[in-house]
């Protein structure tokens, strides 16, 4: 059903209810049994209301979404006599629950007075509860989804740091994605509330510019009870406790994604990246949405999500979690324009026809490059070409110059200064480098209509390179758009340098980074920077990016204290939220250029596994492990002079190939030890 931020004009794809499934196998008892269900709406009910608003301005307020909450539970039972089946019905009894009102980002507010919580027994006598209204049937799909559903990963004890006149302030030790557990001791009708924050000011309460309105609050019947929020979870460090009560513990949660990755090295800067970007994406992977943060918007920004695919693919066992979030992105595109959102699932929001609107081409072809599952972009082709024809429609004199009308057009976004490098070059390259990952898709579908969509792309991708060069390469310097913000890497990343024979552009990139010895890049430009520098052979230059200590870098995140990345580049014109996932994508070079684990061009899935690590003078140890899909791959290096030793341990099996410049050596199955000359 329409709502008040729904795209205008647009007719979307399709729409999905994605169901959990449980085993509530272990919840079962001898004798009678009673299913209890505690049920909001999450976004479904999302109010229509901007970020910012907090509880006062939101409590009874009519939510402006879709409706009002509605539940289908559905219980197959496997017995001696078979197979059993129970369904939702109007025979089910509904009444009230102690949650009197919520909002997903924002607040929970609970009402303890007349709660009986005799309710999640089978002794609670429901005669005064009113039967279930039988709801509207939604004009929807149901799907099971493939995700595994939100988990606690850990508990936590925070520390009390000060009992201050406004509250007590607790400390959970590292920012996250997490939920509070609290004891109340409150007079009946007094009010226990919790306020979340990122960052303490200087008198050690929270700083209300890094709190986003964030609250839990409990009106106490008299009785000590330990509560906890039931449909709203927080992004936070810090807390601030108001009312007779203490906090017990902190629950982290997020999407039950396994981390099945290991990174160390002789640098305490480079392991720290590497953890804080898991920390980072973790608290950004909820009911199988690749979030931008976990408090201000929560919202799977498809360029966020896009530019972070690769690393996650690397660490986490995520292939259940895209294969949920690639659907996400099919639902949302316009079947008349062909518009891509700028979220999966859509809500109102700002982004570009770039590095948002391709993720419709980038996630499903990394999937299948990663999982060498084809499924997704064979699903998923018509589509993109469909979006293709959307970016054609939007271009002028072979720039991709405009998006909807009345939205947002960026290209690149949040370098350390204003955006300077222009959106239709940085649109451009993400048109054709998609349209090269859909010439994959095509020969692999085969057949004479993939023959003609390939004719169609090199001829499009000819064109738009030619529109690229001729708008924006200087003859007289080399440059792209002047060298700015890493645009000579866009370039170069599509080999315009190379197809014009103009060793400059990419010598005058290398050179420019050198002197100045940090990222000035945006979330696009710092994945291809570094990707490109490694790919170039500068894997040397790359890391001095990577581990700068220049103020404006990740080691100026650490030196603040950070636990995971902001949203924007420390020391900068801005600073708002600190758990922002998308300049970690970079990371992904960790485990392809300086461990070395990747695939040949032609491979998928890791068929055709090579180990061609960078072996950089300031990195003398180096180790870590990653799952391809034949299983666990095992690297580790340490530099003795001019000799490195290699230990690489491979999948039972696996056949692999070592390459380093001039040295090659064939792997197998298990542990193979061996020395690699550097000169």
């Amino acid at each position: 059903e329409p709502r008040p931020d729904h795209p205008t004009g647009e007719i979307l794809t399709g729409h999905r209810l994605h169901v959990p499934v449980f085993d509530v196998t272990d919840l079962l008892t001898g004798g009678d049994n009673t299913l209890v269900m505690q049920f909001g709406g999450g976004w479904y009910t999302y109010p229509g209301g901007w970020i910012g608003e907090g509880e006062d301005e939101l409590l009874g307020k009519s939510p402006e979404a879709f409706g009002d909450p509605k539940a289908i539970w559905y219980l197959e039972a496997e017995t001696e006599c078979g197979v059993e089946r129970f369904f939702s019905s109007t025979s089910d009894k509904i009444g009230e629950s102690q949650v009197r009102t919520y909002h997903l980002t924002n607040f929970e507010a609970q009402d303890l007075r007349g709660f009986d919580e005799a309710v999640y027994t089978p002794e609670f006598d429901d005669g005064a509860w009113k039967n279930a209204l039988p709801a509207k049937p939604l004009d929807t799909c149901y799907d099971r989804s493939p995700c595994p559903t939100d988990a606690v990963e850990k508990s936590i004890r925070p520390t009390l740091l000060a009992k201050l006149p406004s509250g007590s302030v607790y400390d959970a030790g590292e920012n996250m994605s997490a939920y509070p557990i609290l004891r109340i001791r409150a007079k009946a009708g007094e009010t226990v509330r919790v306020y979340f924050g990122e960052e303490l000011n200087a008198e050690g309460d929270l700083d209300p510019r890094f709190a986003h309105r964030q609250s839990f609050s409990v009106i106490s019947d008299g009785r000590e009870a330990v509560v906890q929020p039931l449909f709203s979870w927080f992004g936070f460090r810090y807390m601030r406790l108001e009312g007779d009560g203490e906090i017990l513990s902190v629950e982290k949660i997020h999407s039950a994604v396994r981390v099945t990755s290991t990174f160390d090295s002789s640098s305490d800067l480079l392991n720290w990246i590497y953890r804080t970007y898991l920390n980072t994406q973790l608290c950004n992977m909820h009911a199988g949405i690749a979030s931008d943060c976990p408090h201000i918007e929560r919202r799977g920004y498809t360029g966020d999500g896009e530019l972070t695919a690769p690393a996650v693919m690397a660490m986490m066992d995520a292939k259940e979690f895209y294969a949920k979030w690639i659907l996400d992105i099919s639902d949302c595109q316009d079947i008349v324009s062909g518009h891509v959102q700028y979220t999966a699932p859509y809500t109102r929001c700002g982004g570009g026809p770039g590095a948002w609107g391709c993720a419709i081409v980038e996630v499903p072809y990394r999937f299948w490059k990663e999982y060498g599952d084809f499924s997704f972009a064979e699903k998923l082709y018509p589509q993109m070409k469909k979006y293709f024809e959307y970016l054609e429609a939007h271009s002028e004199f072979g720039l991709v110059t405009s998006d909807k009308k009345g939205q947002w057009c960026l290209g690149d976004w949040l370098p350390p200064d204003d955006v300077a490098i222009p959106a239709p070059f940085v649109n451009n390259y993400y048109y054709i480098r998609s349209m090269e990952q859909a010439k994959k898709i095509a020969r692999k579908i085969g057949g004479e209509q993939s023959a003609e969509d390939i004719a169609l792309f090199d001829r499009r991708i000819k064109e738009r390179k030619a529109a690229m060069r001729a708008a924006y390469f200087g003859t007289w310097d080399g440059n792209f758009v002047g060298n700015v913000q890493g645009a000579n890497a866009f370039a170069a990343d599509l080999g315009l340098d190379l197809e014009m024979k103009d060793r400059r552009t990419y010598r005058y990139l290398s050179d420019y980074y050198r002197r100045l010895g940090r990222f000035d890049t945006g979330i696009c430009g710092t994945e291809v920077l570094t990707r490109l520098l490694f790919e170039r052979g500068d894997g040397e230059l790359a890391l001095d990016l990577l581990l700068s200590e220049d103020p404006i870098s990740f080691a100026g995140f650490r030196a603040l204290g950070f636990t995971t990345l902001g949203e924007y580049w420390p020391h900068t014109k801005k600073d708002r939220s600190h758990s922002h996932p998308m300049f970690g994508g970079c990371t992904v070079n960790l485990f392809s250029h300086l461990l070395g684990v990747r695939q040949t061009e032609e491979s998928y899935g890791y068929e055709d596994l090579i180990i061609a690590p960078t072996f950089a003078a300031r990195l003398p140890r180096v180790e870590g492990s990653r799952k391809i899909p034949q299983g666990e791959v095992k690297v580790s290096y340490e530099r003795d002079g001019e000799v490195v030793h290699a230990k690489i341990t491979l999948p039972e099996g696996k056949r692999a190939k070592f390459l380093y410049r001039g040295f090659a050596r064939d792997l197998n199955g298990g542990e193979n030890a061996f020395d690699v000359p550097l000169s």
